[in-house]
C-alpha cells in the first residue's frame, strides 16, 4: 500500500520539534528573556501552525469527510483548530500588555501548555485517524492534489497572516 499522505506525516514530523517552543516559552515565563520567548511562540503559531490548520480544513477536511461518509466527520478537528485560534489570540493579547507579574507567569504557562498538549492531541488524532483511511482510500493522483490544495490554501494563509502582523 502506498502512503499517499507522506507529504502531511513529514510535516507533521516537522512540526512536532517546534511545539518545544512552547514549553520552552512556558518554562522561561518567570525569566528576564519572557517576552522574546513568547514573542518567538506567537512567530511559530501564527506564522506556520496556524496557516497549517487553514490548509487543512481548506483541502484534507473535505477530501476526510468525503471519504467518511459523513459531511461532519472532521468537526471536533476543526473545533481544535477554533481553539487553538482563540488561546493564540489570548496568548497575543498577553504578550501585548506584558508586565513581568507572577499572574503573566501563571497566564502564559497556562496558555502554553494548554496549546501544546492541545496541539499533541490533535497531531496524534490525524495521524492515527484520518492518514491511515486517506492511505487506503486515495489514489496517488488524487493525494497529489489534495496536497497541492494545501499547499496553495497554507501559502495564502501565511500571505494574510504576515499581512496581519504588519
Amino acid at each position: 500500500m502506498a502512503i499517499v499522505t507522506q507529504p502531511l506525516r513529514d510535516e507533521h514530523r516537522e512540526l512536532m520539534p517546534e511545539l518545544e517552543v512552547l514549553e520552552e516559552a512556558a518554562t522561561g515565563a518567570e525569566s528576564a528573556n519572557a517576552p522574546q520567548l513568547l514573542a518567538r511562540a506567537l512567530d511559530f503559531l501564527q506564522g506556520h501552525l496556524i496557516p497549517h490548520a487553514q490548509a487543512e480544513e481548506a483541502a484534507l477536511y473535505p477530501v476526510v469527510d468525503r471519504l467518511m461518509g459523513a459531511p461532519k466527520a472532521t468537526a471536533t478537528m476543526r473545533r481544535d483548530h477554533v481553539e487553538v485560534g482563540r488561546l493564540t489570540e489570548e496568548l497575543a493579547a498577553l504578550r501585548g500588555r506584558w508586565k513581568g507579574t507572577p499572574a503573566d507567569w501563571t497566564d502564559a504557562r497556562r496558555l502554553l501548555y494548554g496549546l501544546r498538549a492541545l496541539l499533541v492531541v490533535h497531531f496524534a488524532k490525524e495521524e492515527e485517524v484520518y492518514l491511515p483511511l486517506l492511505d487506503e482510500q486515495l489514489s496517488a493522483e488524487e493525494g497529489r492534489a489534495m496536497f497541492a490544495a494545501m499547499e496553495e490554501a497554507a501559502t495564502a494563509a501565511k500571505a494574510a497572516a504576515r499581512a496581519d502582523l504588519a
